[in-house]
């Protein structure tokens, strides 16, 4: 039987193997920008690219190597301001909005960053880790890997604000469209149940507590709403049709001039995708809609959205733990299969909820900056549940909640239906 110091030993290589993996994936990810790409921002919401490569380094150095390694020296004073995202309490930040204007520091300055925050990140794990330390570790490689996600849709705005429409990556073949299963509604639990994470796997502070809720009877959609069929709701009149919308929603619609989903031709016929403008795959999921879209396409199809707790115990009851990624490198939705039972849950569109985000019951945050992460946004948004196409591998399980304010469409969030 292994000593508990062997045992220590294993655990911070298996983690130092991991750090390495996961920050080397983020530089996968910009393979074929150039400089420019990784400065623009189109939106506030949407950072530049090089501002997420340096913003991730600077977290590990913020929370980590700061604190827990003597003598540590930073890479530059300035960047504890320039790519700070919202911990007050960490220190002020450079405005949101403005991350753009950032010409300085340059794609190598933050490349060197990056391997200046790595080196020290790998001395540190080669020695044993405290409990606290490890999970502290575990949380940067996580908050690293949501950015991975991030830095793919902000720069799919970015291309697609462009008029030549160029791509992040060229597919090598043509997609192979797979029709779906027939639309069926499957029961899911009635009664009291338990949502929320348990055990000593690693999930973010709004994972718990695991609680008790009490599900009426109703049923979940087997898959996905497909591009086929939400295009019969915008042929239909739906955006036209205010006895479909909630007032917030219609209103946003008017104003922004909604009348598809984000990257939509005016014909219907195409979609701006990373690999460039494509024709729109009838039977993929249809995705990049707000959750009032979301809402009002339910309502259109005389159905409604699941609550959190519904699609969270459909999923538990219908996939293991492991497996959940779909890191193809697409970034992309498919198509179905011909298989049976609940479909679609994770790996290829988020999928909006009918649940506010709100903190579980006995839900408290973590001490300090960190406990910002996560606590401080639960109001005004709504949870989503799954993953996509452009989820890393790894990062998927069925108590992750996500969130985003109902008017964003620029993740990959789509729709499956509930009665």
């Amino acid at each position: 039987m292994p000593t508990t110091a062997a045992r220590a030993t294993v655990d911070s290589c298996e983690l130092s193997e991991r750090a390495h993996r996961v920050r080397q994936r983020s530089l996968a990810l910009i393979r074929g920008l150039s400089a420019e790409d990784m400065q623009v921002q189109v939106a506030e919401h949407a950072s530049p690219t090089k501002w997420h490569l340096a913003h991730t380094s600077w977290f590990f150095e913020r929370f980590i190597l700061t604190q827990e390694t003597p003598g540590y020296r930073v890479f530059h004073a300035d960047f504890d301001y320039l790519f700070n995202s919202y911990y007050v309490t960490a220190g002020s930040m450079h405005p949101r909005g403005q991350r753009g204007f950032l010409s300085r520091p340059g794609i190598d300055d933050v490349l060197a960053y990056r391997q200046h925050v790595d080196d020290a990140l790998q001395d540190l794990l080669a020695s044993p880790l405290t409990p606290a330390l490890r999970q502290l570790v575990e949380l940067g490689l996580h908050h690293e890997q949501q950015h991975q996600e991030l830095l793919l849709t902000d720069i799919k705005q970015v291309l697609a604000a462009n008029p030549l429409e160029p791509a992040l990556r060229t597919r090598n073949a043509p997609r192979v469209s797979t029709p779906p299963p027939a639309l069926a509604f499957l029961d899911g639990p009635e009664g009291v149940c338990e949502i929320g994470h348990a055990g000593d796997a690693f999930a973010f502070d709004n994972e718990g507590p695991r609680h008790r809720v009490f599900l009426h009877s109703h049923r979940l959609a087997n898959r996905l709403v497909t591009n086929a069929e939400y295009r019969d709701f915008i042929r239909d009149g739906g955006y036209d049709d205010p006895a479909l919308w909630l007032s917030d929603g219609w209103a946003l619609k008017c104003d922004a001039g909604w009348q598809r989903p984000l990257y939509w031709d005016s014909l219907l016929e195409t979609e701006f995708t990373l690999a460039g403008r494509q024709p729109i795959d009838p039977h993929a999921p249809a995705t990049h809609l707000s959750f009032y879209e979301a809402d009002a396409y339910a309502r259109w199809a005389g159905a409604r959205l699941p609550t959190e707790a519904e699609w969270e115990l459909a999923a538990a009851a219908s996939l293991p733990e492991s497996g959940l990624g779909l890191d193809t490198g697409d970034w992309h939705p498919t198509g179905g299969d011909d298989s049976t039972g609940m479909q679609q849950l994770f790996g290829q569109c988020w999928q909006w909820t009918a649940s506010a985000y709100s903190p579980y019951p006995g839900y408290r945050p973590p001490a300090g900056a960190i406990g910002e992460y996560n606590g401080k946004f639960m109001c005004n948004q709504m949870v989503l549940r799954g993953s996509s196409c452009a989820t890393p591998d790894g990062h998927a399980r069925t108590t992750y909640r996500n969130f985003f304010y109902p008017s964003d469409r620029w993740q990959f969030s789509g729709i499956r239906l509930a009665h």
